[in-house]
């Protein structure tokens, strides 16, 4: 007689799919954040799920601290200290959380300063749905993600020789992150509409922003400001 597997069908392990993997959004604005959520639920991607999201910088520490999701989507610029300070409140807290910079913004000293404070990576807000999806779950996996171009940025940041001063242009410092983005913006041909609407802000405020650029540079219009921030290297 021939020995019987003692194995039977009902016997036989089937594989556990994975929990997905648990997002929170920050950002300012109400109406971005509603368009996320939205993009990502359209995908019926079952590696993911928003699980809470926060406007500001407070309420992000608090509701983080009490969601504990495995990623964060963060925003770098709010009116309140933006994502570089939520991760200076939250990520020595909880390492275990993941921070992934969800931003309008490819500067260069944005992606940097998010990263030295512990995010996993950056992406900018021009990603698609699927590539958003696909981002959250390799950083949730433990891979660094980064929007085509960023990645060089924190490549040359961390590659300085030790001792080494990064190389300063007194007039650009006298700009604010947003007066950059405006002026970055305003350099590649974009109308002041356009620029509202990449920046998620008003008409009004971008022609402020435009206003105390011209003031600080002491230019005289958008055409004397786009040459100016060609020659450093801001488009």
């Amino acid at each position: 007689m021939t020995e019987q597997d003692p194995t039977t069908p009902e016997d036989t392990e089937t594989p556990q799919a994975k929990p997905p993997v648990r997002v929170f959004l920050v950002d300012d604005h109400a109406m971005f954040r509603s368009g996320v959520k939205a993009e990502l639920a359209g995908l019926h991607d079952e590696r993911i799920e928003v699980i809470g999201e926060a406007g500001s910088v407070g309420e992000a520490v608090v509701r983080i601290q009490g969601d504990q999701p495995d990623v964060v989507l963060l925003d770098v610029h709010m009116p309140d200290g933006g994502g570089r300070a939520v991760l200076d409140q939250v990520h020595d807290a909880l390492p275990e959380v993941v921070f992934l910079a969800l931003s309008v913004s490819d500067a260069s000293e944005d992606v940097i300063n998010v990263i030295r404070g512990g995010a996993r990576g950056y992406v900018t807000k021009t990603i698609s749905g699927r590539e958003l999806a696909d981002a959250v779950v390799r950083v949730a996996a433990g891979d660094a993600v980064f929007s085509p171009r960023l990645a060089g940025f924190v490549l040359d940041a961390f590659s300085e020789k030790p001792g080494t001063a990064p190389v300063s242009d007194p007039e650009l410092d006298l700009l604010s992150p947003r007066e950059r983005e405006v002026l970055k913006l305003l350099a590649r041909g974009y109308a002041y509409k356009e620029i509202a609407s990449q920046l998620f802000i008003s008409i009004k405020t971008v022609e402020t922003h435009v206003s105390s650029v011209l003031r600080k540079t002491q230019k005289s219009n958008r055409y004397e400001l786009s040459r100016w921030a060609t020659d450093r290297r801001l488009v």
